[in-house]
């Protein structure tokens, strides 16, 4: 009997996520050098220059890298920022949107999400526990990296002690993509619950616009007055856009 060729003594191994469904390598399982090449150069700018170095497609690209290790991953990286429009909105898409777009399985979506967790949890770890107004830069870019790129608008109260220093910060309710409840009653029972003596409110408008509509008015003002009745201050209410911020105190609002 004929004895089995080099490549059926080293078959490519088998995985069970889509991702790897169509991988490309050579026989005895290494990528061929185009690829190699590519990852190792992409690698290097990266290295050398930082993220400044690199569009949103090619930084990209160096996370897919982990999750699919045996194939070219540029063409799934451009139309996921084709999809999505910028690095930041892949990171924060929803997880049946991401599964829409052709070549993204499990694999792809867990390393995204912890890219995007990795993210909030460094920004976060900037401002809890510590005195806010005197942080103020750091707190806006955590409520942008948190906010800025999703779809939908979502709430958040940002609860400060007697300091003003931030002792929680949570999601009170997530909406449409013009639209999320918020009811005052709730975000104030909660600031008894922590001990709050102050409170900053935070939404995103999906639309990238920070304007404030008339509703998010009316519910500021009703948060306000509720807040006063208890003896809890309103510091500011913050629309994060897509790159910018609205701040009520700033264009007085409050």
């Amino acid at each position: 009997m004929k004895p089995p060729s080099a490549f059926h003594e080293m078959p490519l191994p088998l995985f069970g996520d889509p991702d790897e469904a169509a991988p490309v390598a050579l026989p005895d399982g290494r990528l061929p050098s185009y690829i190699g090449d590519h990852r190792k150069r992409l690698r290097a700018r990266f290295m050398e220059g930082g993220a400044a170095a690199l569009p949103d497609y090619e930084l990209l690209e160096l996370i897919l890298f982990r999750a699919i290790p045996r194939q070219d991953v540029k063409p799934l990286a451009r139309r996921l920022i084709d999809t999505f429009g910028d690095f930041g909105r892949v990171l924060s898409a929803p997880e049946a949107r991401l599964r829409e777009v052709t070549g993204v399985g499990d694999a792809v979506v867990q390393e995204l999400r912890i890219v995007e967790a990795a993210a909030q949890r460094l920004a976060r770890s900037k401002v809890i526990h510590r005195p806010v107004l005197s942080s103020w830069k750091a707190l806006l870019d955590y409520c942008h990296t948190a906010m800025a790129h999703r779809e939908v608008e979502q709430f958040r109260v940002l609860y400060l002690d007697r300091k003003n220093i931030l002792i929680a910060d949570e999601e009170q309710a997530r909406g449409t993509v013009d639209h999320v409840p918020v009811y005052p009653r709730e975000v104030v029972k909660r600031a008894l619950e922590v001990n709050a003596s102050a409170l900053i409110l935070v939404h995103n408008h999906p639309s990238g616009d920070p304007t404030p509509s008339e509703a998010d008015i009316a519910m500021t003002d009703r948060i306000r007055m509720a807040a006063d009745a208890l003896g809890i201050v309103l510091h500011d209410h913050l629309i994060i856009g897509k790159d910018t911020e609205l701040s009520f105190r700033s264009s007085g609002y409050l």
